[in-house]
């Protein structure tokens, strides 16, 4: 479970807005097949992912279909059986129903899972019941497999359900300085921007702008720029049109946090962060391997660390407040 776990954590926030989701599958004698999760949505979920690298493991000349509708299909006309008493571990219960894609606990079924073992049971009214089905059908089924850690990767997907989320990303060097025209990894500005691709809309304030022209775009990620939000004493007609944000092609800009968004991302420094940081949800810190001579952020806060990763030479945090 701690593997399906740390597998989803590399997707949180990405699968806006659907729940980061990992899945780890063993075989009838405990060999561990695939660890996969769901990475974007509208696209294959946990289960059918790892289902699928399960299988290529087995088989390495399966064709499988891109689609996740197509996936699914083409799984159970061929999967030869190779699951049978096959063995799976989910951080959030199995769906039950057909949305963009098919029931996850129908296609664990079908293929003839012995056990489905579960960190968190799943309230939503629509996509419930996977574990009871699965039962039904024979599937010994466990819940609350480290359940609080399940918890803490559900919460966001929670949070914009009922509400609006709010995430601060802030790059430090490994003294704490924010200070630098590169200061996290490739890979980390890569995160950054897979999360931008996905929100309502990116807040950054007016010194920012004027101070580091910055494009704030999402070409890291190969895909579209997110609308800015500019949070500024002065009015927009004040900012040079020359900065790049202001050539980005279909971007919104806008000078008021719109009130239907539910997921938004601030981005800036210290300054910034202790303008919001009362409002704010969970906050994202890039941490280089680099030490500088430039001051450090001075700001008191308490923080509640969710889960600590690397990315390339960086650490990474998100942290609740």
């Amino acid at each position: 479970m701690q593997l399906a776990l740390d597998e989803a954590w590399k997707y949180q926030f990405l699968t806006y807005p659907n729940p980061a989701v990992g899945c780890v599958i063993l075989d009838k004698n405990e060999k561990i097949l695939s660890i996969s999760s769901h990475q974007k949505a509208g696209e294959a979920h946990a289960e059918l992912n790892a289902v699928k690298e399960a299988l290529k493991s087995l088989k390495n000349e399966f064709d499988f279909p891109k689609k996740a509708n197509d996936l699914h299909h083409f799984i159970l006309k061929n999967h030869q059986n190779l699951l049978k008493d096959a063995t799976a571990f989910v951080t959030l219960e199995p769906c039950n129903h057909q949305g963009k894609t098919p029931s996850c606990a129908k296609l664990l079924s079908e293929l003839g899972f012995k056990q489905v073992f579960i960190s968190v049971k799943d309230e939503n009214k629509t996509a419930s019941g996977g574990g009871e089905f699965l039962r039904k059908n024979g599937i010994k089924v466990e819940f609350g497999l480290l359940q609080n850690q399940g918890e803490k990767l559900l919460k966001p997907f929670l949070k914009w359900q009922n509400g609006t989320l709010k995430l601060f990303k802030l790059a430090l060097s490994l003294n704490g300085s924010p200070y630098g025209k590169i200061v996290s990894s490739k890979e980390s500005r890569t995160y950054a921007h897979q999360i931008r691709s996905v929100i309502d809309a990116l807040v950054v304030g007016g010194e920012t702008i004027r101070k580091d022209k910055p494009l704030l775009d999402s070409r890291l990620a190969n895909a579209k720029a997110p609308d800015i939000c500019i949070i500024s004493h002065k009015n927009l007609e004040s900012f040079d049109k020359n900065i790049p944000l202001f050539s980005v092609l279909n971007r919104k800009i806008l000078t008021q946090i719109p009130k239907e968004a539910k997921f938004l991302m601030f981005e800036g420094g210290e300054n910034f962060l202790k303008s919001f940081k009362d409002e704010m949800d969970y906050l994202l810190i890039f941490q280089s391997s680099k030490l500088n001579t430039s001051d450090n952020v001075k700001i008191s806060l308490e923080l509640n660390p969710v889960y600590k990763g690397f990315l390339g030479s960086d650490t990474y945090g998100i942290y609740e407040f």
